[in-house]
C-alpha cells in the first residue's frame, strides 16, 4: 500500500459511521447468536474444523449477519467477495463466478461469495448461482431478513445450512454501547463521554435488538455534546425520535403478529391479543385484515360458545369500514377483548372440516328421495318428495327423519357456553333418532307432508 493509498483509507474511516467502525474483527468479539456460535454448537465447530458449506443467515436488521460473514472469511483464509442483490445484476454475479473459477483452477484458493439481501435475486439469478455452488467453487452465504424457504428457491435452500439470527437482547446492546463509549481506536472513548444508567438502559430497549440502530442513536447523542459531557435521558430520548418496527406488511412479521393475536384471543389472554393488535396497528397495518381475521376468529375459536361474538365482530367489521382509523383502534380493541374473555368452542370447523373430509375422500352421497326438490313437472313420477315428514306439525317441531342417508355425527358441541344447550338438544334429538332406527316398523305419530303441508312446501325457496 503506498503513501496515497494509506491516506485514502485513513479518510475513508473518519467518515465512516460509529455501527461501521465498530463491527468485531474477531469472532470473540461477535455479540449475540449463541445458539449456534457459542462453543461447541454448530456454526463453531465448522468454524473450528474449517469445514464451511453454503449458508443462508436469516434475520432482522442490525443482528450481525454481514459481520459475522466477514469473520468468517478472515478466519478460513478464504477469498471475500460480497455483492449486494439489490445493486447487482446477472453481468456482475457472472463475473465473480467467473473470478472464483479461475482463483481455484491457478492457485487452489477457495472464495466465500456473501450475496447480501439474497432474496432480492429473481429466480434466474438464484439458479445460476447452482452449478458452482454444487461443485464447490464458491462457498455462498446469502444473507436476507425474509424467510428462505419463501423468498429464495428450494434448490438453494436444500444445499445450504439456514441459520437463523435472534434480535440481540437488551444486555448484549447494552455491552456494544459501553465498548463504543470507552474505545478510543474506533468508537468514541477519545471524546470522554459518561452515559446515564436510564439512557443506556432506553438506548438498548428502543432499538429493538438492532445493535446497527442502537450504535447510531448514541453517536448522533454524543456528537450533539460537547466532549466529556454526559449523555442524559433527554439527550438520549432526542437522538432517536420515533420507534421504528420491523415489519414488513407481506412477510414473516405480518403473518407472526396475526397468528400470535389470534392465539391469544383463543387462549383467553385479552391482554396478550391487544398487544399484538396495537403492534399491528402502529405498523401501520391495514384496519380491514385485522378486522377480517377477528370475524373469522369469532366463528373459529368462539363459535356457538357465545353466538353474540360473531355479532360483534362483524359490527366491528362494518365500524372499522365506516370509521377508519384511529378510532377504528378502539372498536377492533372492544372487539378482540370480549372474544378472548367469550367461552371458546371450535365445534363449528371440526364439523365442516370432517365433513369436506369426506366429501373428498368417500364415496358421494345421494340425496334422500324425501328430501329431493318435487316443485317441477315429472318429479312425481320420479317419486321425489315422497314421504317427506313436516317438522312445524310436530308440537315440539321435531320429527324423526333421515336426512343424510348414513349415521354420521358431525357437530359435537363443546361443554362451555351457549354450547352446552346445544349439545343437550342436540343428544335429544340423537336419542330419538336411535330409537326410531332400533324400532323401524313403530307407528309414526307424524302425518305426511303431502297432507300436512298443503303449500307444499319442502325447504326450497320458490318453484322451479
Amino acid at each position: 500500500m503506498n503513501l496515497f493509498e494509506r491516506q485514502e483509507r485513513q479518510t475513508a474511516a473518519k467518515a465512516e459511521p460509529l455501527a461501521s467502525r465498530m463491527r468485531p474483527r474477531t469472532i470473540d468479539e461477535f455479540t449475540g447468536q449463541t445458539h449456534f456460535l457459542a462453543p461447541g454448537k454448530l456454526l463453531w465447530r465448522m468454524l473450528q474444523a474449517d469445514r464451511l458449506g453454503s449458508m443462508i443467515f436469516y434475520g432482522p436488521p442490525g443482528c450481525g449477519k454481514t459481520s459475522l460473514a466477514e469473520l468468517i472469511a478472515a478466519k478460513s483464509q478464504r477469498h471475500f467477495t460480497r455483492l449486494n442483490a439489490v445493486a447487482s445484476g446477472v453481468k456482475e454475479l457472472r463475473q465473480c463466478l467467473d473470478e472464483a473459477r479461475d482463483r481455484l483452477a491457478s492457485s487452489g484458493r477457495q472464495s466465500i461469495l456473501f450475496v447480501d439481501e439474497i432474496h432480492r435475486f429473481n429466480r434466474s439469478q438464484q439458479d445460476g448461482l447452482l452449478p458452482d455452488v454444487e461443485r464447490g467453487v464458491v462457498t455462498l452465504i446469502g444473507a436476507t431478513t425474509e424467510n428462505p424457504f419463501f423468498s429464495v428457491v428450494s434448490p438453494l435452500v436444500s444445499r445450504s445450512q439456514v441459520f437463523q439470527f435472534q434480535p440481540l437482547s437488551r444486555d448484549e446492546i447494552a455491552g456494544l454501547l459501553r465498548r463504543a463509549l470507552s474505545d478510543t481506536e474506533r468508537g468514541l472513548g477519545a471524546r470522554g463521554h459518561a452515559i446515564e444508567p436510564a439512557a443506556l438502559e432506553f438506548l438498548a430497549e428502543i432499538c429493538d435488538g438492532d445493535a446497527r440502530r442502537a450504535l447510531m442513536g448514541l453517536e448522533i447523542a454524543a456528537l450533539s455534546l460537547e466532549p466529556g459531557e454526559q449523555i442524559t435521558l433527554a439527550v438520549a430520548e432526542e437522538s432517536i425520535q420515533q420507534k421504528a418496527l420491523v415489519y414488513d406488511g407481506t412477510g414473516d412479521e405480518h403473518y407472526d403478529a396475526a397468528s400470535a393475536l389470534i392465539k391469544s384471543i383463543r387462549g383467553s389472554d385479552p391482554d396478550a391479543a391487544i398487544y399484538w393488535l396495537a403492534r399491528m396497528i402502529e405498523a401501520g397495518e391495514d384496519p380491514r385484515f385485522l378486522a377480517r381475521r377477528i370475524v373469522i376468529v369469532a366463528s373459529e375459536d368462539i363459535g356457538n360458545a357465545d353466538p353474540h361474538g360473531l355479532v360483534l365482530a362483524q359490527a366491528a367489521a362494518s365500524a372499522t369500514e365506516f370509521v377508519g382509523l384511529p378510532e377504528a383502534r378502539i372498536i377492533l380493541t372492544q372487539a378482540v377483548a370480549y372474544l378472548a374473555l367469550a367461552p371458546k368452542s371450535n365445534a363449528a370447523i371440526r364439523a365442516i372440516d370432517t365433513a369436506l373430509s369426506d366429501v373428498r375422500q368417500q364415496r358421494t352421497l345421494p340425496v334422500p328421495v324425501a328430501l329431493r326438490d318435487k316443485h317441477y313437472a315429472g318429479a312425481k313420477r320420479l317419486g321425489h318428495g315422497a314421504g317427506y315428514k313436516y317438522p312445524h306439525d310436530a308440537d315440539d317441531g321435531f320429527v324423526v327423519q333421515d336426512y343424510l342417508g348414513v349415521d354420521k355425527e358431525y357437530y359435537q358441541p363443546v361443554n362451555r357456553g351457549f354450547e352446552v344447550k346445544l349439545g343437550e338438544r342436540l343428544a335429544e334429538f340423537r336419542r330419538r333418532r336411535r330409537e326410531a332406527a332400533d324400532s323401524p316398523h313403530a307407528p309414526d305419530p307424524q302425518t305426511d307432508a303431502s297432507a300436512a303441508d298443503p303449500t307444499g312446501s319442502d325447504g326450497t325457496a320458490e318453484s322451479r
